[in-house]
């Protein structure tokens, strides 16, 4: 966002802010959430008490989202606020700042116990870069839990009416993540190690990898900001080759023509779409949190399998 884009952002926030009331009580909690995977979440355990809406939402990619005033106005009227964290919005403090808004900021992350990486695009591709939190933390299921669980706790905070449906909501949902965990896990174990390699368009699947035993190659780092280099992709591709990796996929949020261009040089076959940061129009393979799962892992296999 340029100097005088981000001023004028912040000076109509500003104005929306003035006539911004705060969260009434009354049947349901407004309730703003960062990004579609997030907004799913909450509304699994808020169910009929609590009106989401989502920042950035379906097939949106929340690594380049810029706040709009008709943003600042929906965090500036919310009764509740949910976040990632880990570094995941960048820009969710300018946001709130601008809108005005005082209420309760969730972060649905806590707990996690972060994956860090050298992410060495940030540092100008140099050896030896920083290291960077990994905020895709959804991305292993149990971690899901864990927000559940935070989510539930925040809602209770907000709604103390609530506290019991937002905790019966919360158990009745991990209940369905626990069955989908070991399903997952005992497809992806019954496939050698050696076989269990995937590459993404860009590093969303660390979480996954680590929690189900996959090696996850990818072009980029953990943002879909920059792309690689002429010569990172000859070393994917050759990568790619010397380990016979069969499963290369697109991801929802980014270009398609770098994964394919990839695919057509290492031999290898694109396996068709993935869905990382965000869930898929409702319509769609994945327009919840668990269809996400089963779609990917579906995906995931299916390429993995023939290898075999």
């Amino acid at each position: 966002m340029s100097i005088a884009s981000r001023s004028l952002f912040i000076f109509f926030a500003f104005i929306i802010a003035g006539g911004a009331s705060e969260a009434k009580a009354g049947e349901t909690i407004r309730v703003v959430t960062s990004f579609s995977v997030l907004g799913d979440l909450v509304k699994n355990v808020g169910g009929d008490r609590v009106d989401v809406t989502t920042l950035v939402g379906p097939n949106g990619d929340v690594h380049v989202y810029e706040p709009t005033p008709a943003a600042a106005r929906t965090v500036g009227e919310a009764g509740v606020v949910f976040v990632n964290g880990l570094g995941l919005e960048g820009w969710m403090d300018r946001l709130i700042k601008a809108s005005g808004y005082k209420g309760a900021v969730a972060v649905a992350s806590n707990g996690v116990t972060p994956r860090k990486i050298e992410d060495a695009e940030h540092d100008g591709g140099a050896k030896g870069g920083r290291m960077f939190i990994d905020p895709h933390a959804w991305q292993d299921i149990r971690n899901g839990m864990l927000y559940v669980d935070n989510i539930a706790q925040a809602l209770g905070s907000a709604d103390p009416a609530g506290t019991a449906t937002y905790k019966a909501n919360a158990d009745a949902y991990k209940a369905k993540l626990v069955e989908l965990d070991k399903w997952v896990r005992s497809q992806f174990f019954a496939i050698p190690r050696q076989k269990r390699r995937m590459v993404t368009t860009h590093d969303a699947f660390g979480y996954f990898g680590a929690a189900y035993e996959v090696s996850i190659l990818t072009t980029t780092g953990l943002s879909t900001e920059s792309e690689p280099s002429a010569g990172e992709v000859k070393k994917l591709i050759r990568q790619i080759k010397k380990e016979k990796v069969t499963a290369v996929f697109l991801e929802n949020v980014t270009d398609p023509r770098m994964i394919e261009q990839i695919a057509k040089e290492s031999g290898a076959t694109v396996g068709g779409e993935l869905f990382s940061d965000a869930l898929s129009k409702p319509d769609g393979p994945a327009s919840t949190y668990i269809d996400m799962f089963e779609n990917n892992v579906t995906k995931i296999l299916t390429a993995m399998r023939k290898g075999l």
